[in-house]
C-alpha cells in the first residue's frame, strides 16, 4: 500500500520522539512565560496526534481497518485552537484567559462528540483511510475543516506577521517561523484537498517537523524576547542610548547608541544581568548607591529618574537617567533605562556660570567705581572745608604764641583768640559728622555683592524686628506704620535678613522724613504672586523731583542736603539685586506721595543669577 512502509514507520518514530524530547526540554525550562504554555499546548496535541498514528502504522496498516482513527482526531480537531492561541500570547506577550475563551472549543466538541457518535459519525467521515485521495468526507466536515483552518489562518498570521515585525523579514526567526508555517499547511492542504496522493501520516509528520522548528525559533533565538530587528535601523538612530531589562534584571536589548556610547566599559550581550555589571564595575564609573536604586525601581517595577556623573579611565561623562516599567495588560515585562547624554550641557552651563561671575564681577567693579566716584564727590567739600579750618587754626595759633610775650595783649584779647577758634571748631564739627555718616553708610555695603546660600528666613521675622528697630523713630516723628500682609508670615527667603532689614528701613526712614517733621501715615504691605514676596512702603509726603528720579538708583544723589549722604537708596537698590536677585522700583508724584515696590523671589522658586 504504502511504496516505502519503512521510511514512513521511521518518520513517524522520529516525530513522536521529537514531541516527547520538547516536551522534555520545555519542563527543564527556568522562568516559564505564557507562551510557553500556550506552545506546551500545540505539542501535546500534536504528540497525541503522532502517537496514534504511529500506532496505526504500526498495528492498523497491515490489517487495512482504522480502528484509531477517531482517537487521532482528538489532537486534529484541539490543534487548530492551541495554534491560534499561540499566536495571539506570541503577538501581546500576555493574554488574560476568560470564560468567553472556552467558546472557541465549541466546535471542535461538536466534531469530537459525531466523530465518538456511531450513529452520526458519517457526518464527519464517510470512509476513513491510510490514503489521502480515498478519504470521504461527510457534510459536516466542510464546516468543520473552515473552521479549523480559520483558526489555524489566524494563528499563523499573528506568528508570521509579528515575527516580521519582532524580529525582521530577513531575520533567522523569521525564516523557522515561515517554513514552520508552511510546510505543514501547505501538506495538510494538499491530503484534505485530494490534490496530492499521499499517506496521511505526512500529515502529523509535518506539524512535528514544524513543532521542532517552532521550538528552535522560540528558545534558541529566543524568539520572545528580543526587540525588533527590523525596528533596530529606527532605533539605532536615536541619540539616547537604551537598554531594556526584564523582570529577573537581565538585558533583552539594547541599541547601537548605547554600545558606542559605553564602548571600551560595557560590552553588552543580552542575558547579561544587570547586578552583575554592577558588581563588575564597583567603585568605577557607577555610583554603587545609585546603582543600588536602579535596580531597586526595576525590582519595584517603577519609575526612577537621576542624574549620574560617570568617571574612568579615558571616560568622563554626566547622564540624565530614566528607568520606565512596560506593561502589557497590567503584567510586568520588563524596564526600559534610558541614557541622555548631557556631557555637553553640563559643559555649556560651566561655561555660563563663569561668564556669569566675570560679568557679575565686572558689574561689581563698576558699582564700586560709581560708589567710590560718589564718595569722593561727596567727600570733597567736608574736607576742602576742613582744610580752610585747620588753616585758620593754624594761623590762630601762631597768632597765640606770638600774643603769649606782648605785653600789649590783655585778657580780652586772649579770649577774643580763643573764640575764634571755637567758632572754627563748631564749623568743622557737622563736616566731621557728615564723614562719619558716609563711612557708617558705606561700611558693611561695599562688599562683594554675591548670593548668599546660607542663610534664610522667614517673613514674620522680618516684619518684627523691622517694628522693634523702627518702633523709636516712628514716635520721635509722630508717624504711624501702616501695616497690611497679604500672605503667610510663614513664607521663607534665601539670604541674610539683616540685609533686607537695613534696605526697608531705609525706605521707612525716607518715608518719615518726607513728611518735614509733619504727623503722617506710611503704609507698609507685603503681599506674593506665584514666585515673589511683594513688598510696598508708601507715603504721602512731598514725592521725588523729576531731576532726581532718573538717577535715583544709579548715582549718590540726596535731596537733603548735607543730612543726606545720597547712598542710602544706591545700596538698597544694590543689596536687592546682587543679595536677593530681585528687583526694586518706586512710583511718585509731587506732592502727592511716593511708593517703593521691592520684588524678591520666595525660597521655592529663588534661583541664583535670576534676577
Amino acid at each position: 500500500m504504502f511504496t516505502n512502509v519503512v521510511l514512513l514507520q521511521a518518520l513517524s518514530i522520529i516525530s513522536t520522539l521529537t514531541m516527547v524530547v520538547l516536551i522534555i526540554i520545555w519542563f527543564r525550562l527556568k522562568n516559564k512565560k505564557q507562551i510557553h504554555y500556550s506552545f506546551l499546548s500545540v505539542i501535546i496535541f500534536t504528540l497525541f496526534w503522532s502517537a496514534m498514528r504511529l500506532i496505526q502504522i504500526f498495528v492498523e496498516t497491515n490489517n487495512h481497518i482504522v480502528i484509531l482513527e477517531k482517537l487521532v482526531y482528538v489532537g486534529v480537531c484541539l490543534l487548530p485552537i492551541s495554534l491560534m492561541m499561540t499566536g495571539i500570547v506570541f503577538a501581546k506577550t500576555r493574554v488574560n484567559f476568560s470564560w468567553k475563551l472556552l467558546l472557541l472549543y465549541i466546535v471542535p466538541a461538536i466534531s469530537l462528540a459525531i466523530i465518538f457518535t456511531g450513529h452520526y459519525q458519517q457526518l464527519f467521515i464517510i470512509k476513513a483511510s491510510f490514503i489521502s485521495t480515498q478519504f470521504e468526507y461527510g457534510p459536516y466536515y466542510l464546516f468543520h475543516e473552515i473552521y479549523s483552518y480559520g483558526c489555524i489562518v489566524i494563528g499563523i498570521l499573528y506568528l508570521f506577521v509579528f515575527s516580521i515585525k519582532n524580529s525582521g523579514f530577513f531575520s533567522k526567526q523569521s525564516f523557522l517561523i515561515a517554513v514552520a508555517i508552511f510546510l505543514p499547511l501547505s501538506v495538510v492542504i494538499a491530503s484534505t484537498t485530494k490534490l496530492v496522493e499521499m499517506p496521511v501520516f505526512f500529515e502529523n509528520i509535518s506539524f512535528a517537523f514544524s513543532m521542532l522548528l517552532f521550538m528552535i525559533a522560540i528558545f534558541k533565538f529566543d524568539f520572545l524576547n528580543v526587540v525588533p530587528v527590523a525596528l533596530q535601523k529606527i532605533v539605532d538612530l536615536i541619540s539616547e542610548s537604551y537598554i531594556i531589562i526584564n523582570d529577573k534584571l537581565e538585558i533583552i536589548d539594547f541599541n547601537q547608541t548605547f554600545v558606542d556610547t559605553f564602548k571600551g566599559i560595557i560590552m553588552p550581550k543580552r542575558k547579561d544581568n544587570l547586578s552583575e555589571i554592577f558588581a563588575k564595575f564597583r567603585g568605577k564609573y557607577f555610583n554603587e548607591e545609585n546603582s543600588a536604586k536602579w535596580i531597586g525601581a526595576i525590582e519595584r517595577k517603577g519609575c526612577f529618574s537621576t542624574e549620574e556623573h560617570m568617571v574612568g579611565p579615558n571616560f568622563d561623562k554626566y547622564f540624565e537617567i530614566e528607568i520606565t516599567p512596560m506593561f502589557s495588560n497590567q503584567h510586568f515585562l520588563g524596564s526600559i533605562i534610558l541614557f541622555q547624554d548631557i556631557t555637553e550641557h553640563k559643559k555649556n552651563i560651566e561655561i555660563i556660570k563663569s561668564n556669569q561671575e566675570v560679568l557679575m564681577e565686572k558689574e561689581r567693579m563698576a558699582s564700586l567705581g560709581q560708589m567710590i566716584g560718589g564718595i569722593a564727590h561727596n567727600l570733597k567739600t567736608p574736607i576742602m572745608s576742613l582744610a580752610g579750618g585747620i588753616e585758620a587754626l593754624t594761623d590762630l595759633v601762631d597768632e597765640y604764641k606770638v600774643s603769649i610775650e606782648d605785653i600789649r595783649v590783655n585778657v580780652d584779647d586772649h579770649r577774643e583768640i580763643a573764640a575764634e577758634m571755637q567758632g572754627w571748631l563748631q564749623k568743622m564739627r557737622p563736616y566731621c559728622g557728615y564723614m562719619t555718616d558716609i563711612i557708617n553708610a558705606v561700611k558693611g555695603q561695599a562688599v562683594q555683592l554675591n548670593y548668599s546660600a546660607s542663610e534664610k528666613f522667614c517673613v514674620g521675622e522680618l516684619v518684627k524686628r523691622i517694628g522693634v528697630l523702627m518702633k523709636h523713630a516712628l514716635k520721635q516723628y509722630h508717624c504711624v506704620l501702616n501695616e497690611k500682609f497679604d500672605i503667610d508670615l510663614n513664607t521663607e527667603i534665601q539670604g541674610e535678613i539683616i540685609n533686607l532689614i537695613q534696605v526697608i528701613n531705609n525706605i521707612i526712614t525716607n518715608a518719615v522724613q518726607a513728611y518735614d517733621g509733619r504727623e503722617g501715615v506710611i503704609d507698609f504691605e507685603i503681599t506674593k504672586d506665584q514666585s515673589n514676596v511683594i513688598f510696598k512702603i508708601r507715603d504721602y509726603g512731598k514725592g521725588i523731583p523729576p531731576k532726581v528720579q532718573d538717577k535715583l538708583f544709579k548715582e549718590m544723589l540726596t535731596t537733603k542736603g548735607k543730612n543726606g549722604t545720597g547712598l542710602g537708596l544706591y545700596m538698597s537698590y544694590s543689596t536687592i539685586k546682587g543679595r536677593f536677585f530681585g528687583n526694586m522700583e518706586f512710583e511718585t508724584a509731587e506732592n502727592v506721595g511716593t511708593t517703593f515696590i521691592i520684588t524678591i523671589p520666595y525660597l521655592k522658586s529663588q534661583q541664583m543669577g535670576v534676577s
